[in-house]
Protein backbone atom coordinates (compact mmCIF):
# COMPACT_ATOMS: atom_id res chain seq x y z
CA UNK A 1 0.00 0.00 0.00
CA UNK A 2 1.04 3.59 -0.46
CA UNK A 3 0.95 6.65 1.82
CA UNK A 4 -1.98 8.01 -0.47
CA UNK A 5 -4.18 5.08 0.53
CA UNK A 6 -3.46 5.47 4.39
CA UNK A 7 -5.65 6.76 6.48
CA UNK A 8 -4.62 7.23 10.35
CA UNK A 9 -5.02 8.64 13.70
CA UNK A 10 -3.88 8.60 16.88
CA UNK A 11 -5.90 8.22 20.73
CA UNK A 12 -4.43 9.63 23.77
CA UNK A 13 -5.52 8.87 26.94
CA UNK A 14 -6.78 12.70 28.99
CA UNK A 15 -8.51 10.79 31.88
CA UNK A 16 -10.29 7.82 33.48
CA UNK A 17 -12.24 6.39 30.74
CA UNK A 18 -11.65 9.04 28.37
CA UNK A 19 -9.54 9.39 25.66
CA UNK A 20 -8.93 11.97 22.50
CA UNK A 21 -8.58 11.11 19.05
CA UNK A 22 -6.59 13.24 16.61
CA UNK A 23 -5.99 13.21 13.12
CA UNK A 24 -3.68 14.39 10.82
CA UNK A 25 -5.46 17.34 10.00
CA UNK A 26 -5.04 18.59 13.44
CA UNK A 27 -8.80 18.04 13.75
CA UNK A 28 -9.61 16.84 17.39
CA UNK A 29 -12.61 14.39 18.89
CA UNK A 30 -13.19 13.02 22.70
CA UNK A 31 -13.98 9.85 22.92
CA UNK A 32 -15.60 7.90 26.39
CA UNK A 33 -16.84 4.61 27.67
CA UNK A 34 -20.42 6.28 27.90
CA UNK A 35 -20.24 7.90 31.47
CA UNK A 36 -20.25 11.68 29.99
CA UNK A 37 -21.41 13.31 27.16
CA UNK A 38 -18.55 11.55 25.16
CA UNK A 39 -19.12 10.06 22.00
CA UNK A 40 -18.37 6.13 22.71
CA UNK A 41 -16.46 3.89 20.15
CA UNK A 42 -20.01 2.39 19.20
CA UNK A 43 -21.14 5.61 18.44
CA UNK A 44 -18.34 6.93 16.61
CA UNK A 45 -18.44 3.95 14.96
CA UNK A 46 -22.87 4.87 13.71
CA UNK A 47 -21.89 7.86 13.25
CA UNK A 48 -18.96 7.30 10.67
CA UNK A 49 -21.73 5.37 9.08
CA UNK A 50 -23.94 8.06 8.92
CA UNK A 51 -21.40 10.67 7.69
CA UNK A 52 -20.22 8.46 4.91
CA UNK A 53 -23.26 7.81 3.44
CA UNK A 54 -24.69 11.56 4.28
CA UNK A 55 -21.68 12.58 2.34
CA UNK A 56 -22.00 10.59 -0.39
CA UNK A 57 -25.80 11.14 -1.02
CA UNK A 58 -25.31 15.14 -0.63
CA UNK A 59 -22.47 14.83 -3.29
CA UNK A 60 -24.83 13.50 -5.65
CA UNK A 61 -27.73 15.52 -4.72
CA UNK A 62 -26.78 18.63 -4.54
CA UNK A 63 -25.71 19.12 -8.23
CA UNK A 64 -29.02 19.42 -8.66
CA UNK A 65 -30.57 20.78 -6.02
CA UNK A 66 -29.56 22.21 -2.40
CA UNK A 67 -31.63 20.02 0.12
CA UNK A 68 -34.19 22.34 2.62
CA UNK A 69 -33.63 19.78 5.28
CA UNK A 70 -31.00 16.68 5.48
CA UNK A 71 -31.34 14.18 8.37
CA UNK A 72 -29.50 10.77 8.76
CA UNK A 73 -30.41 7.89 11.25
CA UNK A 74 -28.47 4.72 12.10
CA UNK A 75 -29.35 2.29 14.51
CA UNK A 76 -28.10 -0.90 15.17
CA UNK A 77 -28.27 -3.35 18.47
CA UNK A 78 -24.88 -4.57 20.62
CA UNK A 79 -25.14 -8.03 21.80
CA UNK A 80 -23.19 -10.27 23.04
CA UNK A 81 -22.72 -14.30 21.75
CA UNK A 82 -20.57 -16.69 20.93
CA UNK A 83 -18.81 -14.16 18.52
CA UNK A 84 -18.25 -11.45 21.49
CA UNK A 85 -19.63 -8.13 21.44
CA UNK A 86 -20.83 -6.72 17.74
CA UNK A 87 -23.09 -4.87 16.18
CA UNK A 88 -26.21 -6.31 14.92
CA UNK A 89 -29.27 -5.47 12.42
CA UNK A 90 -27.84 -1.92 11.11
CA UNK A 91 -30.13 0.34 9.66
CA UNK A 92 -29.57 3.68 8.01
CA UNK A 93 -32.62 5.87 7.47
CA UNK A 94 -32.15 9.18 5.12
CA UNK A 95 -34.65 11.70 5.59
CA UNK A 96 -34.29 14.51 2.88
CA UNK A 97 -36.40 17.69 1.80
CA UNK A 98 -35.46 19.50 -1.66
CA UNK A 99 -37.19 22.94 -2.54
CA UNK A 100 -40.40 22.74 -4.69
CA UNK A 101 -39.31 23.34 -8.57
CA UNK A 102 -37.41 21.71 -11.06
CA UNK A 103 -34.04 21.78 -9.36
CA UNK A 104 -35.79 20.13 -6.66
CA UNK A 105 -37.56 17.62 -8.69
CA UNK A 106 -33.99 16.31 -10.41
CA UNK A 107 -32.74 16.11 -6.62
CA UNK A 108 -36.22 13.68 -5.58
CA UNK A 109 -35.04 12.16 -8.91
CA UNK A 110 -31.39 11.23 -7.89
CA UNK A 111 -32.22 10.19 -4.43
CA UNK A 112 -32.80 6.63 -4.59
CA UNK A 113 -30.18 5.91 -6.75
CA UNK A 114 -27.70 7.83 -4.74
CA UNK A 115 -28.68 5.87 -1.36
CA UNK A 116 -28.13 3.06 -2.94
CA UNK A 117 -24.60 3.67 -4.86
CA UNK A 118 -23.57 5.03 -1.45
CA UNK A 119 -24.46 1.36 0.09
CA UNK A 120 -23.41 -0.81 -2.61
CA UNK A 121 -19.99 1.17 -3.44
CA UNK A 122 -19.46 4.49 -2.41
CA UNK A 123 -19.34 4.50 1.31
CA UNK A 124 -15.84 2.91 2.85
CA UNK A 125 -17.31 2.93 6.08
CA UNK A 126 -20.41 0.89 5.03
CA UNK A 127 -18.91 -1.05 2.57
CA UNK A 128 -15.85 -2.20 5.13
CA UNK A 129 -19.08 -3.12 7.40
CA UNK A 130 -20.24 -4.98 4.82
CA UNK A 131 -17.24 -6.89 3.40
CA UNK A 132 -15.57 -7.26 6.68
CA UNK A 133 -11.68 -6.84 7.02
CA UNK A 134 -8.56 -8.54 9.46
CA UNK A 135 -7.66 -6.25 12.29
CA UNK A 136 -4.05 -6.64 13.13
CA UNK A 137 -3.27 -5.49 16.79
CA UNK A 138 0.16 -5.06 17.64
CA UNK A 139 1.50 -4.25 20.90
CA UNK A 140 4.71 -1.25 20.22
Amino acid sequence: MSEETLRRLDLTRIGEGRFEAVNVRGGVLPVGSGGDSDFTPVELLLAALAGCTAIDVDLITRKRAQADSFDVRVEGHKVRDDGGSHLVDLALTIAVRFPEGEDGDRAREVLPRAIQQSGDRLCTVGRTLQLGTAIAYRQE
